[in-house]
């Protein structure tokens, strides 16, 4: 990733002598949200950053990188699309849905080399500071299993009721898009205003997420951070 250093090595005093992140007002344009480099992984400094509407996200060996684009790609529960083909392979494809049995995989599946990518940036660091975070009650993962099989899912961290994706895999046609409506749909039923879905991207467009700007993300993410937090393990209500 090619960034200005100088602007680097101002971030990364920043991150390095104080508690807290710059404003994310003050983030780059190009690229897209970079906001600050340095700091750590902690449990106290993860927290803090999503609850700012910042997250990491580097190469593997490379300093810690922390963004937040404008605009911000978001899903509101209730309005998560699910195309005819998608229900009929929701209740016929023999999936069953779990959530938090297998954090861990989850997180090791979404970094596994993929076709349409040249690597990862779900680094072992990455991998054990989200355990910690789950271990913690505020990252979750939501599975699909096939014959008692891990086929697909995702994995994300949980605030307040706002609840932050960070990856999603398949091993089954449509086996991660059966995880995010059952999420989805769970989630509007305990009052979780949205789910982040950081950039843009076609796939997660056709599911129904949109974009909004920034200031807009931030003031509806204050509200939702700050409404009782349900702590994990998560146990999903019986579906309809």
């Amino acid at each position: 990733m090619v960034c200005c250093f100088r602007y680097h090595s101002c971030m990364r005093e920043c991150l390095e002598n104080a508690t807290f992140f710059p404003p994310v007002e003050t983030a780059l344009k190009d690229p897209n949200g970079l906001l600050a480099m340095g700091g750590d992984l902690s449990i106290e400094r993860l927290l803090d950053a999503y609850r700012h509407g910042i997250y990491p996200w580097f190469n593997p060996g490379e300093p810690i990188l922390w963004w937040s684009p404008d605009p911000r790609m978001v899903l509101v529960p209730d309005e998560v699309r699910v195309t005819r083909s998608l229900g009929k392979r929701i209740r016929n494809g023999g999936f069953e849905v779990r959530v938090d049995t297998a954090f861990a995989d989850v997180m090791r599946a979404c970094a596994a080399p993929r076709v349409d990518a040249a690597g990862t940036w779900i680094s072992p660091d990455m991998v054990a500071a989200y355990t910690r975070l789950h271990l913690a009650g505020f990252a979750h993962s939501v599975e699909t299993w096939h014959n008692g099989e891990l086929v697909g899912g995702l994995y994300g961290v949980a605030m307040g009721r706002m609840f932050y994706g960070e990856s999603m895999f398949s091993r089954m046609p449509d086996a991660s898009k059966v995880a995010l409506v059952r999420l989805a749909q769970q989630l509007h039923q305990w009052g979780y205003g949205m789910i982040d879905c950081q950039m843009e991207t076609e796939h997660l467009a056709s599911m129904g997420a949109h974009t909004l700007p920034r200031s807009v993300f931030t003031a509806r993410l204050a509200d939702l951070v700050n409404l009782p937090h349900r702590s994990g393990p998560w146990t999903f209500d019986a579906p309809d």
